[in-house]
Order: structure tokens, then sequence, then C-alpha cells
């Protein structure tokens, strides 16, 4: 594969989580993917080798850590293994969904914090740098003593609402009391009010909130949240803003999980329609009429960019 004229020392890696996106940065930072190759051996362990010289390159390694969630990280530490002992010059793990990043506090007795985990294991396996998009909580990035650039998604995903679904008689709603901070901002991004389910059990997928602080009536409501898992949360939110007024519901998020039936249950819920980004792979298979996937390609070559000539990463979100 020929080497870009414009980064002679920069090379990009994909592994197996998320191949489409992997080729969308490539585009977007001019430089082609790196030859690699990812195999299994019968016993499922995973056999990784780097196809072409990167002594003394600046190397960006493109990771989803999504379901299968533990074949995907292995796969990422066991890259950066590689690449390390091949002597790059500097290893980036570029990670658009950061798995198990939920487990980020103690919440209970005796509770692992696995985000904290996970940044020990790649901190510990020699990573120099990491690239990550809407972490589940912005205090993660003080989980690692290396440089973390913590994209955001939330002005690509309002730009998209208002040139696909338009910003009038809008209000961003956050689907429980955790959420309003993510809510706000989003809410700023398209100037106008916002509004929370008051759901005191966001956690019980039976309960359904009766209540809404703030005004949805007669009012578009855009759920606004940094991943859809179950759907059930998000379901039972457009369950209670229908029946205090709101016209239509929408639901935006960053990371599209998608466990389980989340799929047919967004389907059948009352929300209009779904609007996530290409973080976690979705294959045609999981798509459904109501889903609209916006990429996040662009953000992260940008980004790279960036990084790579030394400049401020501020300059993505007008800082």
């Amino acid at each position: 594969m020929a080497e870009s004229k414009t980064h002679p020392n920069l090379k990009l890696f994909s592994l197996n989580s998320n191949r489409h996106l992997a080729e969308e940065i490539s585009k977007a930072v001019g430089v082609p993917l790196g030859k690699s190759t990812v195999e299994k051996f019968s016993d499922d362990e995973i056999k990784i080798s780097v196809d072409e010289s990167i002594r003394g390159d600046e190397v960006y390694i493109i990771q989803s850590v999504s379901d299968p969630v533990n074949s995907n990280l292995m796969e990422l530490l066991i890259m950066v293994d590689a690449v390390r002992r091949a002597s790059a010059k500097s290893i980036n793990v570029v990670i658009p969904y950061y798995g198990y990043s939920r487990a980020d506090r103690k919440a209970r007795s005796r509770e692992p914090i696995t985000a904290k985990l996970v940044a020990s294991f790649l901190e510990m396996d020699g990573v120099d740098r990491v690239v990550a998009l809407d972490l589940h909580a912005d205090q993660i990035q003080g989980f690692f003593n290396i440089p973390v650039d913590h994209l955001k998604a939330d002005t690509l995903l309002a730009d998209y609402f208002v040139k696909t679904h338009k910003s009038s008689d809008v209000v961003v709603v956050s689907p429980d009391h955790t959420g309003v901070s993510r809510a706000r901002k989003f809410a700023e991004l398209l100037s106008a009010p916002i509004a929370i389910i008051d759901n005191r059990s966001p956690e019980d997928a039976t309960t359904v909130p009766e209540s809404v602080i703030g005004n949805v009536k007669g009012k578009r409501a855009i759920i606004v949240d940094d991943m859809i898992d179950t759907a059930f949360k998000l379901t039972i939110a457009a369950e209670t803003l229908k029946k205090a007024g709101a016209t239509d519901v929408f639901a935006i998020a960053t990371h599209a999980v998608f466990s389980g039936d989340a799929q047919q249950r967004l389907q059948d819920s009352p929300i209009k329609k779904v609007i996530v980004t290409d973080s976690i792979s979705i294959s045609k298979a999981d798509q459904f009429e109501k889903l609209e996937v916006v990429s996040v390609g662009q953000l992260f070559g940008e980004a790279i960019n960036l990084i790579h000539n030394h400049k401020s990463v501020g300059k993505l979100f007008g800082r």
C-alpha cells in the first residue's frame, strides 16, 4: 500500500469492530489503512500480525470496544503490543466507543471500576494517546495518565437534526436526572428549552414516570442520551412525553449499543426517528425503518490531522 505524500510517517490500522468507520476516517485523513492480519487459533485465541514496516511511525489503531466486547478489547490490546514491538514512534488508539465505561465509580460496596481497569490495561500496554468519543462520564479522562482527546458528537448531531428535521418548536429532554447536563448542552446548540423526565428509578424497566419537569405540550421533543442499550428507558420516556402532550418524539444518541430486542422495541415505540452515529457498527440486518445514522468519520479524521500537526483539537469545538 502506497505511503501518503502528506503524512509519510503516519499510519492507520483498523481491527475488526468497525471497518466501515475506519475506512471513513482513512478518507478524511488522506492516509490509506495499513496492512495487518487478524486471525484466531482453533481455541479462539487471537493472532495478529502487522504486515508492513512501521518503524519510527506515528501509528493510530481504530477499534470500538463494542459487541463482542471482550474479543474486541483483546484485539486492541494485542495489536498495541504488536505495534510497540515493531518499534513504532508513538501508539495512539482511536476508540469510537469505549466499552466497560458504565462502571465509572463505586455506586455500591464491593463493585469494580471497570472504566479505570480498561484505562490501566491500555497504559500498561504502552499506549501514548487515546482519542475517544462521548465517554459515558467525563471523569474517565482522569483515569489516564496519558493525553486523552475527548471528542463530542453533539454539534454534529445537532447540525444534522436542523438540516433534516428543522429546529422549530422543539424541546430537548433528558430521560432522567443524571443526563441533565448533556441535554442542556444540546439545547444550547438548538437554542431550545429543556425538560426532564422525572424518572426516579431509571434502572427499573417496569416503572413508567408520570411527570415531566418542563413544558413539552404541543412541542416536538428530542430525547438526548449518550447511548441506547436495551432501549427500555428511551421507550418509557417517549410514552411519558406523548402523555404529556408532545406532538412528536425524536431520540438522539451517540452510541447504538442495541442489545437484545432494542431495535424492535424502538420500531414499535412512539418515537418518530432514532438518530445515532456510526461509532458502533450497525449491520444492515440490524437497521430498521426509524433509524438514521450520522458518520463520525470526518470528525475523527480532522482530529487525527490536528494531533499529527501538533494543533489544538479544541478547534473542532470552536475553542
